[in-house]
């Protein structure tokens, strides 16, 4: 019979508990082994809730206190020398070294880069690889994760990160060689794993190749054959799990790879299942990923039994395996933790829990008939009936002002001529500093904005509370001499839930949390319908901190894709229109920041790359509109205004040519944890507008040198000219101390004012 599958689950708990956990040891408050005994609890109850549920092959390994990515490189000992060395430090102290970087008072080691793990929001740590990189066996958490589940009862299936995905999402430092060069020497490792799991009683192990999904050369498809002919022999049965789209052209290859299952994506790549059908050799169980592991929305349970019904009548009944499309990491952990969700709503939803129950019906109606579990599916229908049917999502005049969108709306005078009245405008110096745009969001801020929430203060008490904060910031970056300075956005819980909450079409969770990176969690808010601004949203304080300085101040707002992909979003129209309906309720709130004075406007769009379509022939459609909806957003001001955006952890060498296309007169960029390697791209390309690489990585604790920013600004030098550099943090500093912040900016100021001396020509 099918069995019930799931591939990973959320690490965080219901009640972000590693979070806290992680931040109470990072302040020093909490040791490695209180922390370890978090970790364990959650492990626990995650194995033995899917197991309640009725999950037959539940994972193990899929936990991290950080980053997964990381976990598979510590394992393989492909350890930084600059974190090796350090012999004084314990496992746990050089594992969140890697991650978060290291600052002990003498010394500052910074961390290894990260970046989004495919076209997620999650974020990943990229492994670094030298050449002639010599693996060992360092860790053995695969092997000692299913033995803790073991002792509970319960036999998992590990997960690891097969061997040529972590190559070819790591980064081989000063060689030419490909990282695949690697694969050889790092083969025998996982060998090691399998054989440990294998004696330990592991009767599969899930090894996740999402790089099966990519565009992939022949020779990379020739190395998949022949690491999986090796692996296959050395352990347990091997299911191989393929997620965030179709296999195309890589089909074939993933077919014929000598493992017992495969794992396809049948949500985003449902056109492949008659394709693997078709060929799929008899020796092949396949694994139907037929529950969005990805989105929030109730499965139609009809449609995914019917793709399950046809691989069981071309496969029999016990090659089948019923799955999310990918692990639920990307969802929220349970739908009955929201108690105050509106009620028509929740009938729509599904988070972690609800969509293990999903496949759990799936499975079940294989097995004893679609009658023994009549109910589910009549639910399932009445849900989706109604949600197509709500008033709720469809506006009739945001459909009339999306069809009189004209060409000429995308439209602003070429970027030399309004860098000609800016310059007249702001008169800026060479080397402007600025930052990203949020402050610290101290404790104290986070007890006041729970209590108006509670009714405990007024909103007139808040008010006053937050404009108190807004005038302290001000302050501060007027003393400490930044250029361009901001409001520090202490009204805003995140940078797109705080847009979402003002915005028509949206609805919120309490604890519908999914994680980032590392103790990092978001709550993304739920697009059920047509979007519109009902009023400004940030006008207010934007216009009280500009009244408290004479220099400029900038608006602070999220942009139109970023609104869309840090959303969990309608699947009932193409994602082009409502990003357009995004772009037209931004477009307002910029018209009506420059009519109240306010002359430099940020629409940050840092998830411009993470939308991009996995393969390369889908890319240019994508392209257009994200490039046409952030031109919507921004073009509806005077060219003296100056228009700035916002993207981080992205590599643009792929995107160098739309990311000129959305033509910012300032884009500034993440660069600092790459050392200005990202840069590099502008050397290659003609980019006149301003570029502001950080100088300095925020999602560390380390407070940069005087002398390390100054060197980095003499780097982005040797690329752009001094005209175009701006001189700012790689992203916002909400998640910092102040402790941190105010020696940061120090630093920052007194690098660019150095560097700005030394193009003075000499007297």
């Amino acid at each position: 019979m099918p069995v019930a599958s799931n591939l990973g689950f959320p690490r965080i708990g219901p009640n972000r508990e590693l979070k806290r956990a992680l931040e109470e040891h990072w302040a020093g408050r909490a040791s490695a082994a209180e922390l370890a005994s978090v970790a364990s609890a959650i492990r626990r109850a995650n194995w033995q809730l899917q197991a309640r549920i009725g999950i037959e092959h539940i994972p193990s390994n899929d936990f991290s206190l950080y980053d997964h990515v990381l976990d598979t490189a510590v394992m393989l000992g492909a350890i930084p020398s600059r974190f090796a060395r350090r012999t004084e430090l314990t496992d746990v102290q050089r594992y969140f070294a890697m991650a978060r970087g290291l600052a002990d008072g003498t010394t500052t080691i910074h961390a290894m880069e990260m970046t989004k793990w495919f076209d997620t929001n999650y974020h990943y740590i990229v492994p670094e690889l030298e050449p002639g990189e010599e693996f060992h066996l360092a860790s053995a958490k695969p092997v000692d994760e299913f033995l803790e589940a073991k002792t509970l009862g319960i036999l998992t299936r590990p997960v690891v990160l097969g061997p040529l995905s972590f190559l070819l999402l790591g980064k081989t430092r000063g060689a030419s060689a490909p990282p695949l060069a690697l694969l050889d020497a790092l083969l025998p490792v996982y060998e090691q794993v399998l054989a440990r799991l294998d004696a330990a009683g592991a009767a599969w192990v899930q090894l996740d190749e999402p790089c099966l999904v990519l565009d992939l050369p022949r020779e990379t498809r020739r190395a998949y054959h022949a690491a999986y002919e090796r692996l296959s022999a050395a352990g347990p049965r091997v299911l191989v799990a393929t997620c965030f789209g179709d296999l195309r052209a890589n089909l074939p290859t993933a077919l014929g790879l000598p493992v017992a299952a495969l794992h396809l994506d049948l949500v985003r790549g449902q056109a492949q299942l008659g394709s693997a059908l078709a060929r799929v050799p008899r020796t092949l169980a396949l694994s139907l990923g037929v529950i969005d592991g990805r989105n929030v929305w109730r499965a139609d349970l009809d449609a995914a039994l019917e793709l399950v019904m046809q691989a069981t009548r071309a496969l029999g009944p016990d090659r089948v395996m019923i799955a999310p499309s990918c692990s639920l990491l990307h969802v929220p952990v349970d739908l009955d933790s929201e108690t105050m969700l509106d009620e028509e709503v929740r009938e729509w939803l599904a988070f972690g829990v609800q969509k293990l129950h999903e496949v759990v019906t799936l499975s079940t109606a294989v097995r004893d008939g679609q009658a023994a579990v009549a109910q589910e599916f009549a639910s399932a229908r009445h849900a989706l009936e109604r949600r197509r049917a709500s008033a709720r999502t469809h506006l009739p005049a945001v459909q009339a002002r999306l069809h009189a969108v004209t060409d000429d709306m995308l439209q602003r005078a070429p970027y030399g001529e309004r860098r000609m009245q800016q310059a007249r405008v702001l008169d800026l110096p060479t080397l402007p500093t600025t930052t990203i745009g949020s402050f610290p969001q101290t404790a104290e801020l986070r007890r006041a904005r729970s209590a108006v929430r509670a009714g405990r203060i007024t909103p007139a008490e808040y008010d006053a509370f937050v404009r108190a904060q807004i005038e302290d910031a001000i302050h501060f970056q007027e003393n400490v001499g930044l250029d361009v300075l901001v409001h520090g956005e202490f009204e805003r819980n995140d940078m797109v839930e705080f847009f979402a909450e003002r915005l028509t079409g949206f609805a919120f969770t309490q604890h519908g949390w999914v994680q980032s990176y590392g103790s990092r969690c978001v709550k993304p808010p739920i697009i059920l319908g047509d979007v519109a601004r009902v009023r400004p949203m940030t006008v207010a304080y934007t216009v009280f901190a500009q009244s408290l300085t004479h220099r400029p101040v900038k608006g602070m707002l999220t942009g139109p894709v970023t609104m869309l992909q840090w959303s969990f979003v309608r699947d009932d129209q193409p994602r082009e229109e409502t990003c357009r309906q995004l772009a037209l309720a931004i477009r307002d709130e910029t018209v009506d920041l420059e009519a109240a004075g306010i002359g430099v406007i940020q629409i940050d769009e840092p998830a411009i790359r993470e939308g991009l379509p996995l393969r390369v022939d889908d890319r240019s459609a994508y392209l257009q509109w994200a490039v046409n909806a952030f031109r919507l957003a921004s073009s509806g001001v005077r060219d003296e205004t100056q228009v700035h955006t916002h993207m981080c952890y992205s590599a643009f060498d792929d995107i160098i040519d739309a990311v000129r296309r959305m033509d910012a007169d300032v884009l500034s960029i993440e660069t600092s944890r790459s050392d200005m390697v990202l840069l590099e791209t502008f050397a290659h390309v003609d980019y006149p507008n301003g570029v502001g690489p950080g100088v300095y990585d925020v999602h560390s604790p380390a407070v940069p040198a005087v002398a390390d920013i100054e060197a980095l600004l003499h780097k982005a030098l040797a690329v752009l000219s001094p005209d175009q550099l701006w001189v700012n943090p790689d992203c916002g500093l909400k998640t910092r101390r102040w402790e941190e912040v105010r020696p940061a900016m120090a630093a920052m100021v007194a690098a660019a004012a150095r560097v700005r001396a030394s193009l003075q020509p000499a007297s």
